[in-house]
C-alpha cells in the first residue's frame, strides 16, 4: 500500500496513460465510461450528489475552469477543481480552494482508489480486458478527494472530447462548452462538427448549457443536442456577448465586459478586471462569469463581487506568462491552429516593436504541425525547434523541419532540449528582443523549469 506521494506517483506511471501513449485502435474501446463507473461505484460513488460545473472545448477550458473555480471561491464556496494536464506535477490537477491537494491527502484518497483498482485488474485480466488507465484513476482520486475535503461545488475540465471522457460521469448543475476547433483529429473527428458531437456529449436532460462556440457548424450541433435533451442553451453572440478592453500592454491583463443574458438578449454591460491577458480570455471570462450567473439563478449566491474578485485573480502558468524581461521572454502552452493563432495576435504588437524576434516551438507528432506553423509565418526572424522529453508523443526534428518547410517557414535551427533552446534563443534575441516559446504544455513545462520556476505563480 502506498505510504508517499511518490509511491502514489510510482504506481501511477505503471498504468496506461492516453496523455502520453496514443490509443491504438477505435476510441469508444480505449475510452468509454464503463471502467469508470465501475471504479467509481467500487470506491462510494463519491461523485452522486456532488454539485458541478462541467467544462469541455477545444480551446479555453482549463482558463474558463481557472476563472469560475475561484469566482466560487470568493463567492464563500468550498470548489473543488479539476483540471488537464499539469505543467509540473500532478497535484496541480486535484485543488480545493485554489490549493493542489497536499501528499497526505493524495495519499489517503490512494488507500480508498487502489484496492477498488486491483480487483477491477484481477476481473479484467479474466476477461483479457484492460482496467482503469491512468486518467481515469486520477479521475477518481479527484472525485475522492472532494468528497473527503466535503467540497460545496466543483467545477471539472474534460481530459479529452467530452462523450467518453472518464469525467461525463456527473450530473452537472450546468454545463459549459467554449470554443471549438480541429483537435485531436484521430479520435474526435476531422470537421468541427463531429468534434462538436463529441464536446456536447457533456450536455445533460434539462440541465442548463452555455457555449461559447462561435463556427456555425459546431453551433447547429450543439444547438440540436441541447434541444433533443430538452437542455436550456445560453449561446456567445446571440444571447449574451462580451468586449475586451485591453491594457496598455499587450502582456498585461486588461479587462471584459459582458453583455449578460436576458429574456430578450444581452443585458446591460458588467466590466471585470482580468488576470489573464489576451482578447481570447476574455472571451473565457465571459463564459465563466455566465456560467455563475446560470449558478446564481439556481440559489447557489454568486453576486458580482465575487465575479470581479475571481476574475481578477484566476491565473494559470503558461498562458501568455513573461518569464524574463531583458530578453522579453513569453511562454504559451498554445497546442493547435487556434490557439497559436490567439497566441499570435496577442504578441503582435510586441513583435511589431521589438527584435530579433526568436521563436521555439515543439509539439505532439498528432498535432497539425504545419498549420500551426504556418500561423507564425513571416512573424520571426528566427525559428528554432526541438523536442521534449517528458513525452512519448513528442514530434521529432526530422518531421519538425519538414513541418516548417510545408509551412513556408525559413530552414530552422536545432536545439537538442528545450533548456538549450531557451538558451539559445535569448542569445540569438539579445538584451532587446523577444523569445516566443510554444507548442505544447510539456515544452512549457520544461522551460520553466529550465528558467527556474517550478510551480505555478
Amino acid at each position: 500500500m502506498q505510504n508517499s506521494a511518490a509511491a502514489v506517483h510510482a504506481w501511477l506511471d505503471t498504468r496506461v496513460d492516453y496523455e502520453r501513449t496514443p490509443p491504438q485502435g477505435s476510441p469508444a474501446t480505449a475510452f468509454g465510461l464503463q471502467r469508470m463507473r465501475k471504479l467509481l461505484a467500487a470506491v462510494g460513488n463519491p461523485h452522486v450528489g456532488l454539485p458541478v460545473v462541467h467544462v469541455a472545448g477545444t480551446k479555453g477550458k482549463g482558463s474558463t475552469v481557472a476563472m469560475l473555480a475561484a469566482i466560487l471561491d470568493e463567492a464563500g464556496q468550498r470548489t473543488g477543481r479539476y483540471m488537464s494536464p499539469h505543467i509540473h506535477a500532478l497535484e496541480e490537477r486535484i485543488c480545493v480552494g485554489g490549493r493542489p491537494i497536499s501528499a497526505a491527502d493524495l495519499v489517503a484518497a490512494s488507500r480508498i482508489v487502489r484496492p477498488a483498482v486491483e480487483t477491477l485488474d484481477a476481473a479484467a485480466a479474466r476477461r483479457q480486458s484492460r482496467g482503469p488507465t491512468w486518467f481515469e484513476i486520477v479521475t477518481a482520486l479527484a472525485f475522492v478527494h472532494f468528497m473527503r475535503s466535503r467540497v460545496d461545488i466543483a467545477v471539472l475540465e474534460t481530459g479529452l472530447g467530452g462523450r467518453l471522457d472518464a469525467t461525463n460521469v456527473v450530473r452537472p448543475l450546468v454545463s459549459v462548452i467554449t470554443s471549438i476547433s480541429l483537435d485531436h483529429i484521430e479520435l474526435l473527428g476531422r470537421t468541427v462538427a463531429k468534434i462538436a458531437g463529441e464536446k456536447a456529449g457533456i450536455i445533460k436532460r434539462g440541465r442548463p448549457v452555455v457555449s461559447g462556440a462561435e463556427q456555425p457548424a459546431a453551433r447547429r450541433v450543439i444547438a440540436a443536442v441541447a434541444g433533443r435533451r430538452r437542455a436550456r442553451l445560453v449561446q456567445l453572440g446571440r444571447d449574451f456577448t462580451c468586449r475586451h478592453e485591453p491594457a496598455a500592454d499587450p502582456l498585461s491583463p486588461g479587462h471584459v465586459v459582458v453583455y449578460p443574458p436576458t429574456r430578450s438578449g444581452p443585458g446591460d454591460p458588467l466590466r471585470f478586471p482580468l488576470a489573464m491577458p489576451g482578447r481570447h480570455q476574455a472571451t473565457n471570462a465571459a463564459l465563466a462569469t455566465v456560467a455563475a450567473m446560470t449558478l446564481d439563478a439556481a440559489g447557489h449566491n454568486v453576486p458580482p463581487e465575487a465575479i470581479s474578485r475571481g476574475l481578477a485573480r484566476a491565473h494559470l502558468p503558461a498562458r501568455i506568462e513573461v518569464l524574463a524581461r531583458r530578453p522579453l521572454v513569453v511562454v504559451d502552452a498554445a497546442h493547435n491552429v487556434a490557439s497559436v493563432e490567439s497566441l499570435v495576435e496577442t504578441v503582435a504588437p510586441v513583435l511589431a516593436s521589438l527584435e530579433p524576434r526568436v521563436l521555439l516551438f515543439a509539439a505532439a507528432r498528432d498535432k497539425q504541425l504545419p498549420e500551426m506553423l504556418a500561423a507564425v509565418r513571416g512573424r520571426f526572424d528566427h525559428v528554432l525547434v526541438t523536442r521534449y522529453a517528458s513525452n512519448q508523443r513528442a514530434a521529432t526534428i526530422p518531421t519538425l523541419l519538414d513541418a516548417c518547410r510545408q509551412a513556408g517557414l525559413p530552414t530552422p535551427r536545432v536545439a537538442d532540449s528545450p533548456a538549450a533552446g531557451l538558451t539559445l534563443a535569448r542569445r540569438l534575441a539579445g538584451r532587446g528582443g523577444v523569445v516566443v516559446i510554444a507548442g505544447s504544455f510539456f515544452l512549457a513545462a520544461e522551460v520553466r523549469e529550465a528558467a527556474g520556476i517550478t510551480r505555478q505563480r
